[in-house]
């Protein structure tokens, strides 16, 4: 849902449209005052906001946006009048992605909007995890020692992925049952000693990456 907050109403309506005959989802308001009771229940995919609005301004509706944990991740594009660069210079110091110079033409207003969310998309998580000839693939849920597959058990599996997600790191027993086993286990946590001494075994030299942590627990030493 892309929303313009846009006080012209002739103007609102053609960014309204256009988006809309884009394939874009779109709502427009009037000023920030609209805007700002709008975001308390709802969050739009990104925002098209004008500097010149009556009331609270462009600018200090960015600024609010950009100092809250809850908006400062929404993308903004900013639509400053021509010839106003100190507008446009401030808004992208406060985090603004991107401005348009007004008057501008809608399909660059449309490909700003297209390019914006590609940046701001979020990086796809990872689908593999590997230490040298290792690797764990997250979405198969299968193990490959230099090409062999290990067969793991569930528990074993986690553990593994759990270590290779943060290698050097040093586990205790209690951070390991309650990350693969839940937090509701009350089991002791020698089992956690008993599943990592199977899962050394099923991965053989890799295994000695597995290091124990003295007083501690466990952590993953070999290089990635």
């Amino acid at each position: 849902m892309i929303w313009c907050v846009e006080d012209d109403a002739s103007i609102r309506d053609i960014e309204l449209y256009t988006l809309r005959s884009t394939g874009f989802e779109a709502r427009g308001f009037e000023d920030g005052g609209a805007f700002l009771a709008a975001m308390e229940t709802e969050r739009p995919e990104l925002v098209l906001l004008d500097v010149m609005l009556p009331g609270i301004n462009g600018v200090e509706l960015l600024r609010r946006m950009k100092a809250s944990a809850r908006f400062a991740d929404i993308p903004v594009i900013m639509a400053t009048a021509k010839g106003a660069e100190y507008d446009k210079i401030q808004s992208l110091d406060l985090g603004a992605d991107d401005y348009l110079v007004k008057p501008f033409g809608m399909m660059e207003m449309v490909s700003r909007v297209k390019a914006v969310l590609r940046r701001c998309q979020p990086a796809p998580a990872a689908r593999q995890l590997t230490a040298g000839g290792l690797t764990v693939d997250l979405e198969e849920r299968t193990v490959t020692a230099d090409g062999e597959r290990v067969c793991l058990t569930y528990k074993e599996f986690e553990l593994l992925r759990l270590f290779l997600s943060r290698p050097g790191v040093a586990f205790t027993r209690e951070q390991l049952l309650s990350g693969v086993w839940g937090v509701d286990y009350t089991g002791e946590t020698r089992t956690v000693d008993m599943h990592i001494k199977t899962l050394r075994q099923k991965l053989g030299g890799y295994g000695a990456g597995i290091a124990t942590v003295r007083n501690v627990g466990y952590r993953w030493e070999l290089t990635p």
